[in-house]
């Protein structure tokens, strides 16, 4: 599935340099630039990053499990960062008003 149309990544990209990153250190802050910046690509105009903050979520959750699936302290801070993102990713998603129309 193409993730960014800008860049023409594919969610199985993102997927894979999320898994090489974490594999570098299973414990380092992921964000959508480190991602883009290990792809040699940069975010245009950023209306995939949304997505891409849930990917590195859903890849890192699944990652740790992987390695330590009797760890709960993994499922309980995704869990919160999950609450986070749903708190405060809502309020404005991309930047963009209900009413925004390219035409």
């Amino acid at each position: 599935m193409l993730v960014c149309h800008c860049n023409i990544i594919t969610q199985k990209e993102i997927e894979d340099t999320i898994i090489g990153l974490l594999d570098e250190d299973c414990w380092q802050l992921i964000v959508p630039a480190k991602v883009y910046h290990a792809l040699q690509k940069r975010g245009r105009c950023c209306g995939c990053f949304p997505n891409v903050v849930e990917t590195i979520i859903k890849v890192t959750e699944e990652y740790h499990l992987r390695h330590d699936p009797n760890d709960s302290d993994v499922i309980s801070f995704m869990d919160r960062v999950r609450s986070l993102r749903q708190q405060y990713g809502s309020i404005q998603h991309e930047r963009r008003n209900k009413g925004h129309r390219a035409a």
